[in-house]
């Protein structure tokens, strides 16, 4: 009976683990909503400005291997759209911004309003048209005067 008993628990452990992991695979690609407390400071980031309408904000390291993927289709959107700016930050020698953005993982994207508050996040690499949406979300919401 003790062997069944084993079984039993090792395929609910087992079961529990993949539920988990398909949630968590489920979920990493997924937009998420943060809290627009914070307004990011592009002199911080190395750059002069952000954008008339949004930015793109793609924190990178040199080791991610779909980092350039997604720094392609970003700057192509950003190309694309009027007052749209693309901005990449490498984190691998800039601990302070990942440990202050929360970057677990790379890629990880932030849509900006114009006003640099955070309005969207992405972990690992998220879809042209989910982009597309987005942005278009925030220009519906407050547009550029």
């Amino acid at each position: 009976m003790d062997l069944f008993v084993a079984i039993i628990v090792l395929t609910a452990l087992l079961a529990v683990t993949v539920g988990v992991g398909v949630f968590l695979r489920w979920a990493q690609n997924r937009p998420r909503r943060v809290d627009p407390a914070e307004s990011v400071d592009p002199r911080r980031l190395g750059a002069d400005s952000l954008g008339d309408r949004a930015t793109l904000l793609q924190f990178s390291t040199e080791f991610c291997s779909r980092c350039p993927g997604v720094h392609r289709v970003l700057s192509d959107v950003a190309a694309q759209r009027s007052g749209v700016v693309h901005l990449d930050v490498d984190l691998t020698h800039r601990p302070d911004i990942a440990k202050h953005f929360h970057v677990l993982q790379t890629p990880t994207t932030l849509i900006l309003d114009r006003r640099g508050v955070v309005r969207t996040r992405f972990g690992g690499t998220p879809g042209r048209d989910v982009i597309e949406l987005e942005l278009s979300r925030i220009a519906e919401e407050a547009p550029c005067v």
